[in-house]
């Protein structure tokens, strides 16, 4: 959102905001609101906890930023009425992730302003198309990253602002994962046996769903610990199913093959 937008703008009622803390008053605390061009707005004492409130400063303090919820608006008169207590922690927490992934965002535009050698003007609307293309400018970055400047091509930008802007994405978002873990073992008298140990292993490995990566490594025979690392757990449980198929596939009929599961949470072995 541009300076100017924020400064015409005004949150709706429901709405979780940002606000900085300017005063704090017998009555409550007077804030600005960080994404509506500092919006002045009020949380009265009694939007703060549920119960008599005899300190305010227990709650909030000058100079803090609050995830605060929106309970009133007077659009006439651009007065908004604030609620602290009416705040859920998943609403906290989601708040709290979207005001990082803006501030990640903005961070990587500046870099790919100062790169691409871009004036304010063109920075700010290129801004604006991937915004109105993606939402937000974060979910465009996101996606460059994951799928490179294929991401943009329904978008007319210069070539060379998104191969900057693509670049910088892939090396700047960090995508978290989960890991899912087992231990392999793998045993065959065959004259040939090592090299179809190694076929059955570089079978498992080779498994790439949903852009999962497998990782083996020797424990000492006939024992191999297997990796899976993925976004979510849905996509690392189906990739560790198809690397143990694709492992006893290989080994079946020229040896033994059994699997055991570490639990992801007692880090224990479970066979099956």
């Amino acid at each position: 959102m541009s300076a100017e937008a924020a400064q015409q703008e005004i949150p709706e009622e429901g709405e979780v905001v940002i606000a900085s803390v300017k005063e704090i008053t017998d009555h409550g605390a007077y804030v600005t609101l960080d994404e509506y061009g500092n919006l002045p707005a009020f949380l009265h004492k009694s939007e703060i906890t549920t119960g008599w409130v005899k300190h305010i400063e227990r709650y909030v303090n000058v100079g803090q930023k609050a995830v605060l919820k929106v309970v009133r608006i007077n659009k006439a008169r651009r007065q908004v009425d604030l609620s602290l207590r009416q705040v859920s922690g998943e609403e906290r927490k989601e708040k709290l992730i979207q005001v990082k992934k803006h501030e990640k965002a903005r961070g990587i535009l500046e870099i790919v302003k100062n790169k691409a050698q871009l004036s304010d003007a063109e920075s700010l609307k290129y801004t604006e198309m991937l915004e109105e293309e993606f939402g937000s400018t974060y979910d465009a970055l996101e996606q460059l990253a994951r799928t490179g400047v294929d991401a943009l091509k329904k978008i007319s930008l210069p070539s060379k602002y998104v191969e900057i802007l693509a670049e910088t994405a892939k090396e700047k978002i960090v995508f978290p994962t989960v890991e899912v873990k087992g231990v392999m073992e793998i045993k065959t008298d065959q004259p040939a046996g090592i090299n179809i140990i190694k076929d059955s292993l570089t079978a498992a490995q080779s498994v790439k769903t949903g852009g999962s990566k497998v990782t083996i490594t020797y424990m000492g025979a006939p024992k191999y610990r297997i990796v899976v690392e993925a976004e979510n757990y849905k996509i690392a449980e189906r990739a560790l199913e198809q690397a143990i198929e694709k492992a006893r596939d290989v080994i079946q009929k020229k040896g033994q093959f059994a699997f055991s599961r570490i639990d992801r949470k007692k880090g224990v072995e479970q066979t099956s």
